[in-house]
């Protein structure tokens, strides 16, 4: 899993990326990258698409996948004659699943595509008990010929970051989220994922609240991503937000269990980051005192800003720093610059975009 070593030569884990604003046609391109039709093979497979649907939220407030995602998906499988498709997903504690699918377009979806939809608390129950945890696991997911995750790259007030693998959660029932939460969650998360496993992950990075999982903060990105290993692009994703793979508890669990052997992986980029259309919001907008950008793309101005909040939460203080980015500065001598546009700064984070986590040991550096 992860990483085949094959006559002593590693091959890495491909993570497929895509930047843009078209959320549905950038989905489809990812799946065609994919290869997915030739993946699932049989046309009468039963197919579950997992988006993130913790609570009633606008996407664009970052906490729950775009529903153009699970469109743009059904689209995809339909065109390539796949029609056992069902929609599952079970919203946190006290929140209703069907609001969400009703507010968020989902009854609209099953009326046009003929769609199945599942709200896994009212669900049959499998009952398992990886690494000695018995848990409840939705009979429909259980029993999926094919997988497709959806999950919002996003923080998490426990476990740091959320993400493919905290996105299976949605799949137990109620009674077992709360033993998740009374074993402290990063175990139970990586138990989940030895009998639970997604066969193909499509990541909604859009605008994700890159510091809670209830939304609130977005930071926009206009980012996707798409891999067959989750647990991979979950390292590769903790990057992103500003973390070493390690310091995420239930990767550090996985590697345990065996379920991260390496955290070797390759980018194969699909286009070209693109620049904002919109000025930082809510935390960013605060942090945005300590940047200068111009022409920056979202992507990396997100590493920027989730670089200087972690900055912060340690006690740093950036002080009248000023950090240059964007594709103003190509070319241009600057003291201190973010990405592979301001390659001639004294001090360079290089990266296209470039990663939270070097933009953080480069601000506790200085």
């Amino acid at each position: 899993m992860g990483i085949i070593a094959l006559n002593n030569t590693i091959m890495k884990t491909r993570i497929s990326v895509i930047y843009g604003n078209n959320i549905k046609k950038m989905t489809q391109t990812l799946l065609q990258a994919e290869n997915a039709a030739e993946r699932i093979g049989d046309k009468t497979a039963s197919i579950v698409l997992k988006p993130n649907l913790v609570l009633y939220s606008d996407p664009a407030q970052g906490a729950t996948t775009h529903t153009e995602i699970v469109e743009g998906t059904i689209e995809y499988l339909n065109d390539n004659g796949f029609r056992r498709i069902t929609v599952a997903e079970g919203a946190w504690i006290g929140a209703s699943t069907e609001e969400c699918f009703r507010k968020l377009g989902y009854y609209d979806l099953r009326e046009r595509y003929g769609i199945r939809l599942v709200d896994t608390k009212k669900d049959e129950y499998v009952k398992v008990s990886p690494c000695g945890i018995p848990m409840e696991v939705s009979r429909t997911l259980m029993e999926a010929g094919f997988i497709i995750n959806m999950p919002v790259l996003k923080g998490h007030c426990q476990t740091q970051m959320t993400h493919a693998m905290k996105n299976l959660k949605g799949c137990i029932s109620d009674k077992s989220k709360r033993d998740f939460h009374r074993l402290g969650l990063d175990l139970p998360i990586a138990a989940l994922n030895t009998v639970l496993r997604s066969d193909l992950t499509i990541s909604d990075s859009i605008c994700g609240d890159l510091d809670f999982e209830e939304g609130g903060n977005p930071v926009e990105t206009n980012r996707m991503m798409a891999s067959d290993n989750p647990i991979i692009l979950d390292a590769y994703a903790a990057t992103l937000m500003g973390y070493e793979p390690e310091e995420i508890g239930y990767l550090k669990e996985a590697r345990k269990l065996g379920l991260l052997e390496s955290g070797e992986w390759e980018i194969s980029e699909l286009s070209k980051p693109i620049p904002s259309e919109s000025g930082p919001k809510g935390t960013a907008k605060r942090l945005s005192v300590y940047t200068e950008p111009d022409e920056a793309c979202s992507a990396c101005y997100a590493s920027l800003i989730r670089a200087l909040r972690i900055f912060k939460e340690e006690g740093g203080n950036p002080g009248n720093m000023k950090i240059a980015i964007g594709q103003g500065y190509k070319g241009k001598t600057i003291k201190i610059g973010v990405g592979s546009c301001c390659s001639e700064a004294t001090i360079n984070v290089p990266g296209c975009p470039a990663k939270a986590s070097d933009i953080l040991t480069m601000l506790r550096r200085l």
